[in-house]
């Protein structure tokens, strides 16, 4: 299968080990994977701070950097969530630009639901032997609906011990601007999951979007609290030769 990998801005800039993460898994599993250079960001942060004509040209952009791939895989549901949701939203007043979204849209998937629900494997041959817990980011749980895909992944990694995360469900207070207009708030959240992941005992927390992951281990690392907040890709990428 072509597959187009959208690393999204995030990952590009500050997680790139996540993006050659997904690489790897996916061509350990016998897929072709390219990184289209025309694509920027999915225009998220201008939607969701009220700049929707200003993210009009993002979604043009996109369908026309991923329009030739089979499947267009990504190490974001905040931002699959993105392309998936609101680029029909966005490309609602222009036809040809609507069809363009309806048919690319449907094609991006988030790494967990790609390798559970469209190659259909949970065991992908990682070997990472650490205890681990993993936050469901709200995004992966509220729009791109994964379930317990992760959660399967993760239980057929060899030598790892998946720990129970409590109120696992909570949101860990990033939520993209919110953070920045709300601090105290968003601040006060985080220390409620950096609680919760202490409880779990695990040496390892981690997730399917980079954004909370940045949130959550920026507060660990303050904190000094040992814990490690890895995404699912090097996790699943990962093995005795890795």
């Amino acid at each position: 299968m072509r597959i187009g990998l959208f690393v999204t801005c995030l990952t590009d800039t500050l997680f790139p080990d996540t993006g050659k993460a997904v690489v790897a898994l996916l061509e350990r599993l016998g897929h072709q994977v390219e990184f289209p250079m025309g694509q920027s960001c999915c225009g998220q942060m201008h939607f969701n701070s009220g700049y929707r004509r200003a993210a009009v040209p993002m979604v043009r952009g996109f369908t026309a950097a991923f329009g030739g791939y089979e499947a267009i895989v990504t190490p974001s549901a905040s931002c699959a969530a993105m392309v998936r949701e609101y680029h029909p939203v966005l490309a609602s007043g222009d036809a040809g630009l609507a069809r363009q979204v309806a048919d690319v849209a449907p094609r991006v998937h988030d790494l967990a639901t790609f390798l559970t629900g469209v190659l259909g494997v949970t065991d992908v041959g990682a070997y990472f032997p650490h205890r681990v817990t993993y936050h469901p980011t709200c995004h992966s749980l509220r729009m791109m609906r994964v379930g317990d895909a992760p959660l399967r992944l993760l239980r057929s990694v060899r030598g790892l011990e998946l720990a129970d995360l409590p109120d696992a469900r909570t949101c860990c207070g990033f939520g993209g601007t919110f953070a920045v207009k709300n601090p105290d708030v968003s601040a006060a959240m985080c220390a409620d999951k950096v609680a919760a992941i202490r409880a779990s005992r695990a040496e390892v927390v981690c997730a399917g979007d980079n954004s909370c992951l940045m949130h959550i281990g920026g507060a660990l690392s303050r904190m000094r609290t040992g814990v490690r907040a890895m995404h699912l890709a090097e996790i699943l990428a990962s093995g005795p030769d890795a």
